[in-house]
């Protein structure tokens, strides 16, 4: 039962066995064991989430592929490139629902108090069984430390998402408070405890190092062996606290049921593919289109081995684009990213090199409630109408129309949007001489698209042909890992692809993605540079939203704005998430908003016939 105290000051009075205290005020203090966001907490009285087996078998080994190499565990400040995986080794005060949105249950800490009625601060109280892993206890000292340190050395994102944290008070060992900038930001109190905390005395002076020695955690797993660049394995810790029935974790039941966690390096997706075919790894997120469409006819999957399967998300699909680097002068006009949208074919992608299986994406919140549809409702005019001001022409007319990306004939030759798009550049005051294109500057039109992944060659260059079309000395450049990660913190790149993921309930991470301010941060992830009063507007609006309704309007708002200014070039994507894995892996019910990889477990019968089966 999830238990409630409300303390008002003023009289008392009990009622049903908790505590209630009135006041001519009439607000209240609430200390309970799950808290939301302009929504309900479903789960707060089960014994154990609906899409977690309680009785699942523990043992087996998921292991799965990661592109690239690392060098360095710690993915939470700006240099090194970091391993994935990691957040299976730290903890964080609450954990989020995989099928709400915006609601958080009890990890680290058992309670939290906050009030209704004053954002501008919260309480959590932590656990008194849990541990980190050197058998020392979670203290409210190493939650201040695990604060400060992001807030002044972490990646930067991380900081624009926490900047409304004005303060980390330690009330008590087990008591922790945060106090906000602001009164209005009503989600700032669920973000907190969203992040991860370390144990103190390992963060003074190693938290901002690269290296594959992890901080001091107290997740349910700890790192095993390390193939330095190549693999890296995490084994659950046979001590975790989490997993104990008398620390009281409901979210921890029939969750962590493998021994072994292990992510396998590849150079590219090509030779990975290879490595799930002959059983290098058994778990496969497939994000190819013709992979999976021609590629799932090998041996292994006629005799029964492998499990191809399509399963759905209904959180926004994420927004795949091609960015256009707004701080280098050849997009600041707004025409020349016209031009770029019309370039972009689809259609020709979608059925010689998709088998038909995405939606061009028409929204940075597709597929959801919150995407904007058609013309502005009354209620979205009324939030914009006082910002058209801000607005350059282009965009004021966008943002009040039924906006729709641009589609081709699928014939490859983009023929009447190719004609549209150079129209665009010679009002945009771009020239052509000699078969050539030059900006009104009388530079040459030369761009350079940057990528660090060889499957994005075969999607960008026909993109890249049209813009060669349109006289760009158009290329393609891949870097390795490192060199783009560096490049992108940096920002140093005309155009790359980037992914825009949001969940059902966004909030302040939209500063960091689409925010004036984190547009000159290096490191932040507005990749794009945008800087737009309209949008920092809306984005204010959105963070202090007090109710549902709020939430889906601004954020109809904002996906306008973003759309009108054409800063991105929305490409394709889903409402599923393919995947294939050998048939040893089980799964209960799923849920909603994601796969749920944590609460699968491994059939040991199964698993036995598949080694059998490849020899091992």
């Amino acid at each position: 039962m999830r238990v409630v105290t409300r303390q008002i000051v003023g009289k008392k009075c009990w009622v049903l066995g908790l505590l209630v205290v009135a006041s001519a005020a009439n607000t209240a203090i609430i200390t309970g064991t799950s808290i939301a966001h302009n929504s309900t907490a479903q789960f707060a009285n089960v014994s154990h989430l609906p899409y977690a087996n309680p009785n699942a078998p523990k043992g087996g080994v998921l292991s799965l592929s990661a592109i690239g190499t690392f060098d360095s565990i710690n993915k939470w400040i700006d240099i090194g490139t970091p391993v994935t995986g990691t957040d299976y080794l730290f903890e964080s005060l609450m954990t989020g629902s995989l099928s709400e949105a915006f609601v958080q249950y009890p990890l680290l800490a058992d309670k939290v108090t906050y009030d209704p009625d004053d954002p501008s601060w919260v309480i959590y109280h932590i656990n008194p069984k849990a541990y980190f892993w050197d058998g020392t206890p979670v203290t409210a000292q190493d939650v201040k430390a695990s604060m400060d340190a992001l807030l002044t050395k972490g990646v930067m994102s991380m900081r624009s998402y926490l900047s409304d944290v004005k303060e980390t008070q330690v009330i008590d060992r087990q008591t922790v408070k945060f106090i906000f900038k602001s009164r209005d930001n009503q989600e700032i109190k669920l973000t907190v405890a969203q992040m991860p905390i370390w144990s103190k005395k390992s963060i003074d002076g190693y938290f901002d190092k690269v290296g594959l020695t992890p901080l001091m955690g107290s997740g349910a797993y700890k790192v095993g062996t390390i193939d330095a660049g190549r693999a890296i394995t995490y084994v659950r810790d046979p001590n975790y606290w989490g997993a104990k029935p008398d620390a009281g974790v409901v979210v921890n039941v029939g969750r962590y049921n493998f021994d072994q966690i292990k992510y396998v390096y590849y150079q590219n997706p090509e030779v990975a593919f290879e490595g799930f075919k002959s059983g290098e790894y058994f778990f496969r997120a497939e994000n190819k289109a013709r992979t999976w469409a021609t590629g799932y006819n090998f041996p292994a999957v006629k005799a029964g081995m492998i499990t191809k399967a399509q399963i759905a998300n209904n959180n926004p699909v994420p927004m795949q684009a091609i960015v256009m680097n707004l701080r280098r002068p050849i997009f600041q006009d707004i025409r020349v990213r016209q031009a770029m949208t019309l370039a972009y074919d689809f259609e020709w992608l979608n059925k010689t090199m998709f088998y038909g299986q995405y939606e061009r994406l028409q929204s940075f919140f597709h597929g959801s409630a919150l995407a904007a549809t058609g013309t502005p409702t009354p209620q979205e005019l009324a939030v914009i109408n006082p910002l058209l001001p801000d607005l350059e022409p282009i965009q004021r007319q966008a943002v009040l129309s039924d906006w729709q990306a641009p589609k081709s004939t699928g014939d490859g030759f983009n023929r009447d949007n190719l004609l549209k798009a150079r129209e665009l550049l010679l009002q945009a005051g771009f020239k052509y001489q000699n078969m050539k294109l030059y900006q009104p500057n009388g530079q040459p039109a030369k761009l350079e698209f940057l990528s660090a992944d060889d499957k994005n060659a075969r999607i960008v260059l026909p993109f890249l042909r049209n813009l060669q079309r349109l006289g760009f000395d158009a290329s393609f450049r891949q870097a390795d890992v490192p060199q783009y990660l560096e490049r992108t913190r940096r920002y140093d790149y005309d155009m790359i692809i980037d992914m825009f993921e949001q969940s059902l309930s966004p909030g302040a991470e939209q500063t960091y993605m689409w925010g004036s301010q984190a547009a000159d941060e290096k490191g932040n992830q507005n990749s794009a540079g945008i800087k737009n009063k309209a949008i920092d507007a809306v984005i204010a609006k959105l963070i202090v939203s007090k109710n549902r309704d709020d939430i889906v309007l601004y954020s109809k708002v904002l996906d306008r704005l973003l759309r009108a200014g054409y800063y991105v070039v929305p490409t394709y994507g889903k409402h599923t998430d393919n995947v294939a894995y050998w048939k040893f892996y089980e799964h209960g019910q799923l849920p909603s908003n994601a796969i749920g990889i944590d609460y699968w477990w491994a059939n040991k019968d199964k698993q036995a016939q598949v080694m059998q089966y490849l020899g091992k």
